[in-house]
């Protein structure tokens, strides 16, 4: 029988704040709660921001709502971006000038005359015809609307982060929040696993992108500048999970990622519910980070006609001014998407395992089904392969919950807030609501709130998926104040307002989280409410067993609300140990029953059966 994958622990940060102790969630639907509800939120978030004081003021809370959320873009100046420009000069008579002759150039142009300036390292140098430049400048960018991590808070200062891309700080932050929220210690899941039973899946859809990672590598020789050892390395898809396995959980097990677009964080998700599920890992590290709000990427996706830019903003509201906190409008008249940075990472784990350690129940992944579009007109345009994906999801949580059962559940939708997206996704959600009978589906779509984090948006979704099944509100979509025309909506209910599920958002049983990426990598994710998995759990090893498991889950569950009160008043700590306890040949022994590592209590086993037995003769 398969193991049912747990999500145990979850962490990370996005536009909206810290995804543990669910602030990120709790920020997005703030006025839905009540004050005592959102206290340790503002809290956290005004720490994070650098505005702490002993008591949060509504002036203060003011100030963080305005620097959380879709806002103006924070990383770069729109309204100054450094560029070149293309240049002929020529002269009436020879330009001349003089620089050092270290910097002069090795191989000059045939129309340069150089000439050692007497008494001096400087040469002059005499041009005498026309002569091709670049001259520095900058422009005004058409996009100034992003999905920033809180305006003040920067991961990089919270640990030794020399030379990394805010991406792998990003990701040392979310995987760092994710183990400290768990309730009990890494080293506490090792006792109970061989070193090898651990999985890691973490990676970006864009690998690492910034002046220390692949543009510093590409831009240095044309900059004048050298590239560093470290860029290439830093610039690697998996960098993220190679640096959670070596410097944050001391892992020697199945590692790396799968890169699927928009849908990298699922595609990750599955291949570790797929090692769990066949009994290779029996824990899984899953997530990733993504640091897209620079010129060069956000021009990229801009000359696609793909983000919503600001002159199109305007047009929208018959405004001279962009409205940049609503400049993502899933299902509704829309210009584009809007790029956003996120770290995101949950912890699956192997039933039996969960429930020896008290582990805290946040969900489950039933299954993640991936398709692809076959034959289409353009690779970045959608195709046939997201009907499936969603149908199967469906079909699967008919199976689980029956036919009434899989109308208890909802939809995060990829929902980016494009044209194409709101009439092909709201069609795929439509026809399937059809088909399995439900009414009026309802449809939640996040990126509203956070913006678009492309590798790690469906990890945006995924967590605050969980919160409903804390605080019971499936978050609206509150940027819009109606459906657009050509939205496909007969079976859907696609939600302007926060919608009450119950207290701990038990109307609900599943949800489905919706990813399409460009060149047809689709995925859709199952995911059962963590009170429809501990009753299918109870049904699997009796109610003694679930009894045993709520009296560990006691103390699991204090210690990940202690870390929750001391993040929330800046006490945090990443955890980063980079050449600490570094094994070599000397700490492996190796027999034929198993290989011994001294950093680890139990052996890997080497007690292989031949899995081909039956074809032999």
């Amino acid at each position: 029988m398969a193991s049912l994958p747990l999500i145990v622990g979850l962490g990370g940060i996005n536009a909206a704040g810290r995804s543990s102790g669910f602030h990120s969630y709790k920020r997005m639907i703030e006025s839905a709660l009540s004050d005592e509800q959102l206290a340790l939120t503002w809290q956290d978030l005004a720490n994070r921001m650098g505005l702490a004081d002993e008591t949060v003021t509504q002036e203060t809370i003011e100030t963080i709502k305005a620097g959380t959320l879709i806002r103006r873009l924070e990383t770069f100046d729109p309204d100054n971006v450094p560029y070149h420009y293309r240049a002929s000069l020529s002269a009436n008579s020879d330009a001349q000038f003089v620089m050092k002759k270290s910097k002069a150039p090795e191989s000059a142009p045939d129309s340069w005359s150089i000439d050692p300036v007497e008494g001096t390292r400087n040469v002059s140098i005499s041009i005498n015809e026309e002569h091709d430049v670049l001259l520095p400048g900058t422009y005004k960018f058409g996009v100034t609307s992003a999905g920033n991590l809180p305006t003040g808070f920067d991961p990089a200062k919270l640990y030794n982060s020399r030379y990394h891309p805010r991406g792998m700080a990003m990701t040392i932050y979310g995987v760092s929040d994710t183990l400290n929220s768990l309730g009990f210690e890494w080293q506490e899941v090792m006792a109970e696993i061989n070193p090898d039973q651990v999985s890691v899946y973490a990676g970006t859809a864009f690998c690492q992108m910034d002046d220390y990672s692949m543009r510093g590598l590409i831009a240095a020789p044309l900059l004048g500048e050298r590239a560093s050892s470290k860029m290439i390395a830093m610039s690697l898809a998996e960098m993220p999970a190679d640096f959670i396995n070596g410097y944050v959980i001391d892992s020697v097990g199945t590692t790396g990622t799968n890169m699927g677009a928009c849908a990298t964080f699922l595609y990750n998700l599955r291949q570790a519910c797929d090692d769990i599920k066949r009994g290779a890992s029996r824990v899984a590290v899953v997530g990733g980070a993504e640091a897209l709000v620079n010129p060069e990427i956000m021009e990229g996706f801009r000359i696609m006609g793909a983000l919503t830019q600001d002159e199109e903003l305007c047009k929208l509201d018959d405004s001279d001014t962009a409205d940049n906190r609503r400049a993502c409008r899933p299902f509704s008249t829309n210009a584009g998407f809007t790029i956003a940075e996120a770290s995101q990472f949950v912890v699956v784990m192997e039933e039996s395992l969960a429930l020896e350690l008290g582990a805290t129940v946040y969900g489950s992944v039933a299954d993640v089904f991936i398709n692809a579009d076959a034959n289409k007109k353009s690779i970045s345009a959608p195709g046939v392969g997201n009907y499936v994906t969603v149908a199967k999801a469906t079909a699967l949580a008919k199976a689980i919950l029956g036919e009434d059962g899989v109308k208890k559940t909802f939809v995060q939708a990829h929902g980016t807030g494009t044209p194409q997206n709101r009439v092909t996704e709201s069609h795929i959600l439509n026809e399937v609501a059809k088909t399995f009978s439900i009414e009026a589906w309802p449809v939640c779509a996040v990126k509203s709130y956070v913006g678009h984090s492309v590798g790690t948006a469906a990890g945006d979704q995924l967590l605050s998926t969980l919160g409903v099944w804390q605080y019971g509100w499936l978050p609206g979509i509150k940027t819009i104040d109606h459906i657009a025309e050509d939205v496909h909506n007969s079976n859907l209910n696609i939600l302007m307002d926060h919608h009450y599920a119950g207290e701990k958002g038990e109307d609900m049983l599943a949800s489905i989280i919706n990813s399409k990426g460009f060149g047809g990598n689709n995925a859709s994710a199952l995911i059962l409410s963590p009170q429809q998995t501990l009753k299918m759990l109870e049904a699997k090893y009796g109610s003694q067993a679930i009894c045993q498991y709520w009296e560990k889950n006691k103390a699991v569950t204090e210690k990940t609300v202690a870390y929750d009160k001391a993040a929330a008043e800046g006490n945090e700590t990443m955890i980063y140990s980079f050449g600490e306890n570094v094994m070599t040949e000397h700490d492996v022994t190796m027999t034929l029953e198993g290989v011994s590592l001294t950093a680890f209590k139990n052996t890997i086993s080497l007690a292989v059966e031949n899995p081909f037995a039956e074809y032999e003769s």
